[in-house]
């Protein structure tokens, strides 16, 4: 961008939205005019931010990206082609990839209450959460905060086959696609696997719940994003 100004002291704003991010800059700064005819040329210049990927091999190869880090572009200027102001550094966007073994299963999806027969008095469920405690569905609720895929439902599955921790995107054709992540197990999956079946129960809060919850289906996409922690 390049433009002609006039003046003799003067404090400018530079409000720039960069063309590769949505951050907005406003920086102040104060510039000297010296020039005879009392013009200059003002430059900015955009440094735009590079993406670095990390691969991780408990991360599915078919697992989608996930951004770690958000890229944001630096800011330079130079005026009248003598003065050189650095406003603002880039900082590089750090995207998540995965190189395990690939994790997309067809199977059943039911629901389940933390007052389901042989369930935990007090709604625990089978899995320690990452920070080592226990994770109540009647307490704590039916999501777990995780540190890179957010608030995601939580899930009972075979842990021989889906350990403890796994995030799964969820698409039984009723509900809206949505990530779970396996924190339960129950003896049902656990027979299923062992049939060849996968089958996986959608925890709700309680089992009155979950037989009006539209999870039951038989034709439930599972794709693994992260085997276990």
């Amino acid at each position: 961008m390049t433009f002609k100004v006039k003046f003799s002291l003067f404090v400018m704003v530079i409000a720039i939205i960069t063309i590769l991010s949505t951050t907005m800059l406003n920086t102040g700064v104060t510039l000297y005019n010296n020039s005879g005819d009392k013009t200059a040329t003002i430059i900015n210049e955009i440094d735009p931010y590079e993406t670095e990927y990390v691969y991780l091999d408990n991360i599915p190869s078919n697992a989608e990206p996930v951004v770690l880090v958000e890229g944001v572009n630096g800011l330079d200027y130079t005026y009248d082609g003598l003065d050189y102001v650095h406003l603002s550094d880039k900082k590089n966007e750090v995207v998540q990839l995965g190189s395990g073994k690939p994790g997309i299963y067809h199977g059943r999806l039911t629901g389940y209450g933390p007052d389901c027969p042989g369930c935990s008095s007090v709604g625990n469920v089978s899995c320690l959460t990452r920070e080592k405690t226990n994770h109540s569905l009647i307490y704590d609720g039916l999501y777990y905060d995780d540190s890179v895929y957010g608030n995601v439902r939580i899930l009972a599955a075979d842990n021989s086959a889906f350990p403890c921790g796994t995030i799964i995107k969820v698409d039984n054709g009723i509900l809206k696609e949505f990530y779970g992540i396996v924190l339960d197990t129950g003896s049902t999956m656990r027979n299923a696997w062992r049939q060849g079946v996968v089958w996986m129960d959608l925890a709700f809060s309680s089992q009155a719940e979950a037989l009006v919850g539209n999870a039951t289906s038989g034709n439930t996409t599972f794709s693994v994003q992260r085997w276990g922690w």
